[in-house]
């Protein structure tokens, strides 16, 4: 072997140690990014299982320093129960890097006595985790069982992070009941997601585009400008196919509103299977926004909201 060969030999095996020891979970990746929203799974369908070993390895390849990783126990919500002890059990190794969630639906009878929700919740929070959420139950958004569970998770200081289109939390154009929950909760902390959510962005979103991703320019009076210009305690998830389609329907509004919303924002890509497109990896990384919007959206603000 040359002097050349080996030292790219040492230099490649000294990245593969780093590199395993990242998804070891001894460290921090360091990078600029913060995802709230990504999910473990099994293979189904013709979908493939992401493992924690493989949701880390994709972290360490598009410089994401941490990840939340949520649960999805509504029957609503995915092919098959994603649990709140699944979720746990498999970030246990890796707190430094893999965020968990917690998750209850709000129609379970045997949590409707007094007190039970908040010592669930507490037990969870106790075993790591920080936040409410993916929360997609089949209910109004400003249902009082959603209600009465939001105001736990504010109690117990749990930030809930909600999915809100036609068929999940659903709501109507303006977001009446996003509002009614915002005004009856205001020491809670909320995340919204979805396409319900980020077709709010325009002012003339229909009901059925509320289940979709609206092109075209956004008009001036959207409910989401609104909403945070009244509520401190609302903030925006970027990810999936509806964040980046809020953001790039209409580009000159797009930017305009990161930055204007940069206190707000939180970088998110919903990674759920190896080799998932996630289009926010390039958008955030090249948008010309300010350098500080930019490490806001894409790190801080997720940091100050959860406590990490």
């Amino acid at each position: 072997m040359n002097r050349r060969s080996f030292i790219q030999h040492v230099a490649g095996a000294a990245a593969a140690l780093a590199g395993a020891s990242r998804t070891a979970g001894a460290a921090g990746s360091g990078g600029p990014y913060v995802d709230v929203h990504t999910h473990l799974t099994q293979g189904w369908a013709t979908k493939a299982a992401l493992s924690v070993d493989a949701l880390l390895r994709w972290m360490d390849a598009n410089n994401i320093d941490q990840a939340v990783v949520l649960p999805l126990i509504n029957p609503e919500s995915w092919f098959y129960a994603i649990t709140t002890a699944d979720v746990l059990r498999e970030t246990r190794q890796h707190r430094d890097r893999l965020i968990p969630f917690c998750s209850i639906d709000p129609r379970t009878i045997n949590l409707s006595a007094d007190g039970a929700k908040r010592d669930v919740l507490r037990r969870y929070k106790d075993e790591g985790a920080r936040g409410l959420g993916e929360s997609k139950p089949g209910v109004a958004m400003d249902d009082p069982r959603n209600l009465d569970l939001f105001a736990v998770a504010a109690e117990v200081n749990l930030p809930v992070l909600f999915h809100l289109d036609n068929n999940r939390n659903f709501d109507e154009p303006g977001l009446p009941g996003l509002t009614k929950v915002l005004e009856q909760i205001p020491s809670g902390t909320f995340i919204g997601h979805a396409q319900g959510f980020w077709a709010s962005i325009s002012g003339d979103v229909s009901k059925d585009e509320m289940q979709g991703y609206p092109k075209g320019p956004v008009t001036p009076g959207g409910a989401l400008d609104a909403l945070f210009d009244r509520f401190p305690n609302l903030y925006g998830d970027l990810s999936a196919g509806s964040g980046l389609n809020g953001i790039t329907r209409d580009a000159e509004f797009g930017r305009a509103f990161l930055e204007r919303r940069r206190d707000r924002l939180l970088f998110g890509t919903d990674y759920l299977e190896p080799g998932q497109a996630v289009g926010q990896i390039d958008l955030y990384r090249e948008i010309d926004i300010s350098a500080e919007a930019k490490a806001k959206i894409c790190r801080e603000n997720a940091r100050r909201v959860l406590g990490l």
